[in-house]
C-alpha cells in the first residue's frame, strides 16, 4: 500500500507535471471507484489543474474550483502517461479504474490489481468533505508534530503500539510497512502497549517515526511515479523480508500473520530474542 512517503512523492510529481494542464475527459471505468456523484466527474472537464496536496495517504488534485481526491488503498496506483490510446478503454477491462485525459495529449490512469476493490475516488468542493480526510490525525511530518504532541497521543492509549501507529485517526499516513520499519528502528515490540512507554521510550519512538519517514521521503524524492513502488521495497529493512537476516543484528526476520495482513520484526532487536506468537499458524498446527 502506498503510504505517506510514496503519496508525497506522487504529490510532488503531479504538482510539477499536472499543474497548468487542462482536463479533457474523466473516464470512470470501474463501478466501485467513484464514492461521490455530485459534482459529477464531468464537472472537471475543461478545467485547469492548479496543484496537488496530500492528506495522510489521500492525494487531492485541485482542478478548477473542485478537487479530485483519491485513496490508492492496498493495490491501487497512479500511472502518468505521456500519451494515451486514441480509443477509450471499455469498462471492466483489467485493472484500469479511472482515466484522466489532458488537452494536448497524455494524462494519468488509476489502476487497482486484485479482486478486493478498495481504490476510492471523490469529486468534492473541499477535501474535508471526504470522510477519511475529515477524521485524520496529525501529519507526522508537520512542524507542529513535536515530541510532546506525540506523547499526548500515546497517553492513556491501551492498544498495542503497532495498531496505534497504523490508526489514521491518531497519526496520518503511516501504514503496515512503515510501522514495521519504525518499530524495528526504535527496537520496540509491535505488541507493546502504547500507554506503557516511559518518557525516554516515547522520545526514542518519536525520533524513529521522524527519521524513518524522512529517509523514505528522501529516497522517493524525484523518483518517477512508475518507479516508486520498487524504490519503497528496496529501502525496507524488515517489512516483507521474513526469513531474511536482519540488517542490524543478523537474526532471522520473523512474521506474524493476521486475517488480512501480516507484520515483520526482528526478535533480537525488538523482543528480547523471543519469537512472537503467530496465532494463525498455531491454529493451523492444531
Amino acid at each position: 500500500m502506498p503510504e505517506l512517503p510514496e503519496v508525497e512523492a506522487l504529490r510532488e510529481y503531479l504538482d510539477e507535471h499536472l499543474t497548468g494542464r487542462v482536463v479533457e475527459h474523466v473516464l470512470p471505468l470501474a463501478v466501485s471507484v467513484l464514492k461521490t456523484y455530485e459534482p459529477p466527474p464531468s464537472a472537471l472537464e475543461g478545467q485547469t489543474a492548479a496543484g496537488a496536496a496530500r492528506y495522510g495517504k489521500f492525494l487531492a488534485l485541485r482542478i478548477g474550483e473542485l478537487y479530485l481526491v483519491t485513496h490508492l488503498a492496498r493495490a491501487g496506483w497512479l500511472h502518468w502517461r505521456e500519451t494515451l490510446p486514441e480509443r477509450p478503454p471499455g469498462p471492466g477491462k483489467g485493472p484500469l479504474a479511472l482515466r484522466v485525459a489532458l488537452e494536448g495529449g497524455g494524462g494519468f490512469d488509476l489502476t487497482e490489481a486484485g479482486t478486493q476493490k478498495r481504490l476510492a475516488v471523490y469529486v468534492v468542493r473541499d477535501p474535508l468533505e471526504v470522510p477519511g480526510i475529515a477524521r485524520l490525525g496529525p501529519d507526522p511530518l508537520a512542524a507542529a508534530f513535536d515530541r510532546d504532541a506525540f506523547a499526548a497521543l500515546l497517553a492513556g492509549e491501551r492498544r498495542q503500539i503497532k495498531g496505534v501507529l497504523r490508526d489514521q485517526g491518531v497519526v496520518a499516513g503511516i501504514g503496515n510497512a512503515y510501522s514495521d520499519e519504525i518499530l524495528h528502528r526504535a527496537k520496540v515490540s509491535p505488541f507493546k502497549l502504547a500507554a506503557s512507554f516511559d518518557e525516554g521510550q516515547v522520545t526514542h519512538l518519536y525520533e524513529a517515526v521522524r527519521a524513518t519517514l524522512l529517509e523514505a521521503l528522501e529516497r522517493a524524492h524525484g523518483v518517477a511515479a512508475g518507479r516508486l513502488k520498487a524504490e519503497k521495497k528496496s529501502g525496507l529493512r524488515v517489512h516483507g523480508r521474513a526469513g531474511e537476516p536482519c540488517p542490524v543484528c543478523g537474526d532471522t526476520v520473523r512474521s506474524v500473520s493476521f486475517a488480512d495482513s501480516s507484520l515483520q520484526y526482528c526478535p533480537t532487536c525488538q523482543t528480547g530474542g523471543k519469537p512472537l506468537a503467530d496465532r494463525r499458524l498455531s491454529r493451523l498446527l492444531k
